[in-house]
């Protein structure tokens, strides 16, 4: 496919999805700055180089657009263009953001400028669009997301790649095409509740992540790490509720 050159329209997409963008990029403002500041000092301490990445992915119609992330690998690493969850190039630090996905918060600025929805396909590089032309065809016709289905099935990605002897191989031939399937079905069948459950969901996942590993830790079996991951993404998913309910009780009529 042709990848476009024009500036990025700010709302292609129906009101209501623009709505739903601002209202959470809003909601989760503060707390995202508040946690993305003690990150962006912890990466100013753990290796020399900038504390934001610029990815060149490719987003709705083709348009190309700078993905931001917070760095999580030593600056000006080469390499493969995927990872794996025992890559060499993360730094200590970039490796817990990577696992906890905490390195995605400054896409709400990509969500703000309207360049990104909360909840789309996932935006991927250029060579991968390519690869796959024909039903990125389809996808692109909607804005890409900072979640979505295809992101939360494949939280782990890190760890499946890990196992492989040839990461790419693996990530061309059978990650990227189930990828694809996925965020093609998204493109047919989204809705806003399916959009605000993978919003929850994915406020969720470094909670889910860190229990799990605490967990492993104390030598928990499989049963009880799972137990224990449920209990604290419950709790926290209570902590959520409660405080849209006491936001929209707050709010003036």
């Amino acid at each position: 496919m042709t990848v476009a050159r024009v500036p990025h329209p700010l709302t292609r997409y129906p009101s209501w999805q623009r709505v739903f963008d601002l209202a959470f990029a809003v909601v989760l403002l503060l707390p995202a700055l508040i946690v993305g500041l003690l990150v962006a000092v912890a990466v100013l301490l753990d290796s020399p180089g900038p504390v934001l990445y610029r990815s060149r992915r490719i987003g709705r119609d083709g348009v190309p657009f700078w993905m931001l992330k917070f760095r999580t690998m030593k600056h000006l690493a080469g390499g493969p263009l995927v990872s794996s969850k025992q890559d060499q190039r993360f730094t200590p630090v970039g490796r817990f953001l990577a696992l906890t996905r905490l390195d995605e918060l400054p896409q709400l600025w990509n969500v703000l400028l309207g360049e990104m929805r909360m909840v789309g396909p996932r935006p991927e590089l250029e060579e991968f669009v390519h690869e796959q032309a024909e039903s990125y065809e389809r996808i692109l016709t909607v804005p890409p997301g900072l979640t979505g289905p295809t992101q939360l099935v494949f939280a782990d990605e890190g760890a499946i790649l890990a196992a492989a002897e040839d990461r790419e191989a693996l990530y061309r031939n059978e990650i990227l095409p189930a990828k694809v399937r996925l965020d093609l079905a998204y493109v047919e069948h989204h809705t806003v509740w399916g959009d605000l459950s993978a919003v929850l969901r994915t406020c969720l996942l470094p909670v889910v992540k860190i229990g799990y590993r605490v967990a492993a830790r104390f030598g928990a079996g499989p049963a009880a790490r799972a137990t224990a991951v449920r209990v604290a993404a419950m709790a926290v998913g209570g902590v959520l509720l409660l405080g849209l309910f006491l936001a929209e009780a707050g709010a003036p009529a």
